[in-house]
């Protein structure tokens, strides 16, 4: 079986038992925290991908990483991933369930990237604006990318809007090739 297809297969059966439990957002919430642990926890992938460690340890340490964090539903739905074998598949299984969260909710996934962090201010006003003109919810992330040397790069979803400096100068640099032709 593809990877992809165990991971939208498990992402799918606990969106629906917690749509029909009326427990949705507390699934987001645990979603976010897994995901939110999975980027940046080298150890905590490390434990989910280790061999040596035996199934009963990993289920006992993810009940102590995560008690009182999670709700039960998410607790259970952790212990029969890990028991299954398959609890290296949690990170994208946790962002599966993120994104049909998002479809479920009507809410917009925005991703902007500029080469130098934004400040807070500009950032809550970059939301606000999205929000109004998407009339729904945003879920707007931040990301530094020095190498677009200004501008901005922004991701709705699936599409992408390129007003980077970088790319501008390309096209420039080509719009200059033709010229000379």
């Amino acid at each position: 079986m593809m990877d992809s297809a165990i991971t939208v297969r498990y992402a799918r059966a606990i969106f629906f038992l917690a749509k029909e439990k009326n427990q949705l957002n507390s699934l987001r919430n645990d979603a976010d925290l897994i995901s939110e642990l999975s980027n940046n926890s080298p150890e905590f992938n490390w434990l989910l991908k280790n061999p040596v460690i035996r199934t009963s340890e990993k289920i006992r340490l993810m009940g102590i990483i995560f008690e009182g964090k999670t709700n039960e539903l998410t607790q259970n739905f952790l212990t029969l991933v890990t028991r299954n074998k398959r609890e290296v598949y949690i990170p994208t299984i946790f962002r599966n369930i993120q994104s049909l969260i998002r479809q479920e909710k009507n809410i917009k996934a925005v991703t902007i990237t500029t080469a130098q962090p934004l400040d807070k201010e500009i950032f809550e006003k970059a939301e606000k604006i999205l929000t109004s003109e998407f009339g729904t919810e945003v879920e707007l992330t931040g990301r530094v990318n020095r190498n677009i040397l200004g501008g901005m790069v922004l991701r709705v979803d699936d599409k992408q809007y390129d007003n980077s400096l970088i790319t501008r100068l390309k096209k420039m640099k080509q719009e200059l090739l033709k010229a000379n032709l």
